[in-house]
C-alpha cells in the first residue's frame, strides 16, 4: 500500500472519534492490553510521562518534550489530534514518524490486529509505543486521548503523572459533573508513581485527587503551591517573560494568557522528575521554554499565521480554553481597527457556553469543518444570533477565511478557532500561501 492507501485504510477500517464522535468511543483497556501483549509491551523498556486534563496537555506535553530533549534525551511525544498531517501524533526529536514505518507497521501487524478490532485510536497508540521501542527513546511523554481511566493510553507505569486541568468536555463519556470528570482523571494516578496537579482550584476536586493519591501511594504535587514562577509579564511580540525560581528568568514561546498556568505545570514536573534523579539542564529548561515549537512541530495555540492584518488561531474548544482566550481577546482588543472571527464548532461540545464568551463587539464569519461531528453553519449562526453574535456564514472553512482577509484591512485582527478542525483546516491555507 502507499501512505495515502494505508491512511484510508486506517481512517475507514477503524471507528475515528476525531471525525464521527460517540460512535467510535470504545471505553475499556482489554483491546488495548490485547494489543499491547501481541507486540511485546513496547512501552516497558523506556521511561514514560503521562499527562491528562481537560485543558492544556498539549502544550505542557510539548513543552516537557522539548525541555528535556534539550537536556540530552532521546524523547518520543505522542499526541492527538493531529492538525495537518497524521504523522503529528507521533514524534521522535520533534521529527515525525516517516511515512515508511505507517506503511511497514499496517502491513506487518494487519493480520493480527484485525481480529481484535481495535479502534483508530487503540491503534495508533499502539503504533506510538512500538515506533518509540524501535527508536530506542529515553523518554516518551503520553497525552491521554480522552478521560484517563478508561483511555487506550491508561496501560502505561509512568515515572510521573500530570494532570493539567479540569473543565467540562466530553461529558457525554467522562460524567455530566466536575466531580465526575475528575474521577475519570485520577485514573491516570498509579501506585507510588508522583503526580502532579495543574490548574486546579476546585477544593472539592483537591480532596478528590488528594484521596486517590494518598490510596495508591502516589506523592503529589500542587503547581499552585510549588511557587515556581515569581513573576510573568508579556511582551510586544506575545511572548512571556517568566521570573522563576529555579531557572532565574524564561522566555516563552508560547503565547496566550493559559501558557502562565502551563509554566507553572511544567516547572512543577521539572521540580519532581529532577528529585527522581532525571537530569534536566538549565539551558535546557530555558532553551525548551524559547524553542518548543521549533523543537516539536506544535501548532494551534495562540500562533500567528500572518501579520498586518494579524491573523490568530487557536484551538480551544470548550468553556475552559474559552475562558482563558475571552481575555486574550480583551486585552487584543483596543491595538487593533476591527476583530474579525472565524468561528465553528463540533457538536458535542457546550456551544452555548463557548458563545457566551465570545466578543459581541467582533464581525462574525461562521462556517464548519469537513467532518461529521461539524456543527451545520446554519445552526451555528442561530444559536450565535440568541448570544448577540452577527456574521456571515460560509459553506467552508476556506471561504470563511477569504472572506474575514478580503474584508480586513492591515490594522484589523482576525481569530480562527472555535475547534480543532477549524484550525486544522485554516493552516494549510497560510502555509500554502507562503509556499
Amino acid at each position: 500500500m502507499t501512505y495515502e492507501e494505508t491512511l484510508h485504510y486506517l481512517y475507514t477500517s477503524t471507528p475515528v472519534f476525531q471525525h464521527s464522535g460517540a460512535s467510535a468511543y470504545k471505553p475499556g483497556l482489554g483491546t488495548s492490553l490485547a494489543l499491547d501483549e501481541l507486540l511485546h509491551n513496547p512501552h516497558k523498556v523506556y521511561k514514560t510521562i503521562h499527562v491528562a486534563g481537560t485543558n492544556g496537555k498539549g502544550s505542557v506535553s510539548h513543552l516537557l518534550a522539548a525541555i528535556l530533549q534539550q537536556s540530552g534525551y532521546k524523547v518520543g511525544l505522542y499526541t492527538s489530534p493531529h492538525l495537518v498531517d497524521f504523522r503529528e501524533r507521533i514524534r521522535v526529536n520533534g521529527e515525525k514518524i516517516s511515512q515508511e514505518y505507517v506503511i511497514d507497521f499496517v502491513e506487518r501487524y494487519r493480520s493480527a490486529f484485525e481480529p481484535l478490532q481495535p479502534s483508530f485510536f487503540e491503534l495508533t497508540s499502539t503504533m506510538a509505543f512500538i515506533y518509540f521501542r524501535d527508536q530506542k527513546v529515553d523518554f516518551a511523554i503520553i497525552e491521554v486521548g480522552l478521560g484517563g481511566r478508561l483511555d487506550s493510553t491508561n496501560i502505561i507505569t509512568p515515572v510521573l503523572s500530570i494532570i493539567t486541568n479540569i473543565s467540562f468536555d466530553h461529558t457525554q463519556f467522562l460524567g455530566n459533573t466536575l466531580y465526575e470528570i475528575a474521577g475519570e482523571k485520577a485514573g491516570i494516578i498509579k501506585p507510588k508513581v508522583p503526580v502532579v496537579l495543574g490548574d486546579i482550584e476546585n477544593n472539592e476536586l483537591l480532596q478528590l485527587f488528594t484521596q486517590k493519591a494518598k490510596k495508591e501511594n502516589a506523592p503529589i504535587y500542587f503547581s499552585a503551591q510549588e511557587k515556581v514562577l515569581t513573576n510573568a509579564h508579556l511582551t510586544p511580540n506575545g511572548k512571556w517573560i517568566f521570573d522563576s525560581n529555579d531557572f532565574s528568568e524564561l522566555t516563552d514561546e508560547l503565547g496566550g494568557f493559559v501558557q502562565i498556568r502551563n509554566a507553572k505545570t511544567v516547572l512543577t514536573a521539572i521540580r519532581v522528575l529532577k528529585k527522581g534523579g532525571v537530569n534536566i539542564l538549565p539551558e535546557g529548561v530555558r532553551e525548551g521554554f524559547e524553542q518548543v515549537t521549533q523543537r516539536t512541530g506544535l501548532m494551534g495555540r495562540w500562533q500567528q499565521l500572518q501579520n498586518k492584518p494579524k491573523v490568530i488561531c487557536d484551538t480551544a474548544h470548550n468553556t475552559g480554553g474559552w475562558l482563558y482566550l475571552a481575555d486574550q481577546l480583551k486585552y487584543e482588543r483596543p491595538l487593533y481597527s476591527t476583530l474579525r472571527m472565524v468561528i465553528g464548532a463540533v457538536n458535542d461540545k457546550d456551544i452555548h457556553g463557548m458563545l457566551a464568551l465570545m466578543p459581541v463587539d467582533a464581525t462574525y464569519y461562521f462556517t464548519q469543518a469537513a467532518i461529521d461531528r461539524a456543527l451545520s453553519v446554519t445552526e451555528l449562526a442561530l444559536l450565535a444570533e440568541s448570544h448577540g453574535l452577527k456574521g456571515d456564514s460560509h459553506k467552508t472553512v476556506e471561504d470563511a477565511v477569504h472572506a474575514a482577509l478580503s474584508d480586513a484591512n492591515k490594522d484589523d485582527f482576525i481569530f480562527i478557532g472555535g475547534s480543532t478542525f477549524i484550525v486544522a483546516e485554516a493552516i494549510p491555507l497560510f502555509i500554502r500561501d507562503k509556499q
